[in-house]
């Protein structure tokens, strides 16, 4: 299942429905996998194949809200759309509270799935990018030494050269060397973009 292009991952246990699903989606030229259980999506599971799942609420053995469950605990970000019929939306409430993305009630406007589906393609990939980037500054972070970490710290916090120097009890003309290396090696063009950095990660 790994691949580069955002994939649309079906899973319900009715044939009909699955089919149709699919043959709808690939109509509007997503890429579909579909599959007739909980389980068979997750014998085939990949963490970093991108795109979406459309979810059916009620199936047998594992059920579309144990699925939601254990995609949170083993911290999938695929954005899950759950596919409701009409006694099912106290359900479907319930998962949008546990994270889903969106929840359809059938029957429903093609439109509207295809809608919804190109949403969720689009926020996994956005999560993904920024995931990405955060896993870059935090490799940009341990490649800094210690004093080099200690002149991050002094610099985000808005200290100017002088008082980094005599606070650490070296020469000005050290700490500028240091601040130098430190631009570099976390790939900042200006002290904003450094501070962002620091800001991103320390929220990640």
């Amino acid at each position: 299942m790994t691949n580069t292009t955002s994939t649309v991952f079906v899973v319900d246990d009715d044939d009909a429905v699955r089919r149709s699903l699919s043959l709808l989606l690939q109509s509007a030229g997503l890429s579909v996998e579909h599959f007739a259980s909980a389980r068979e999506f997750l014998d085939r599971y990949d963490p970093y194949c991108p795109g979406c799942v459309v979810l059916d609420v009620r199936m047998p053995e594992m059920t579309g809200l144990e699925l939601q469950e254990y995609l949170n605990v083993h911290g999938a970000i695929l954005p899950v759309i759950f596919i409701t019929g009409h006694g099912d939306v106290p359900m479907a409430v319930e998962a949008m509270r546990h994270g889903a993305f969106d929840f359809l009630q059938k029957p429903f406007v093609d439109q509207d799935l295809l809608d919804t589906v190109r949403r969720a393609v689009n926020q996994d990939r956005g999560n993904r990018v920024r995931l990405q980037e955060h896993d870059a500054i935090k490799e940009r972070l341990v490649s800094l030494t210690p004093r080099e970490r200690e002149i991050l710290d002094l610099v985000t916090s808005g200290k100017p050269n002088k008082v980094m120097a005599a606070q650490l009890g070296v020469s000005q003309r050290t700490v500028e060397i240091h601040r130098a290396r430190v631009m570099e090696k976390m790939c900042a063009g200006s002290l904003a973009q450094l501070v962002r950095m620091v800001m991103e990660r320390r929220q990640a």
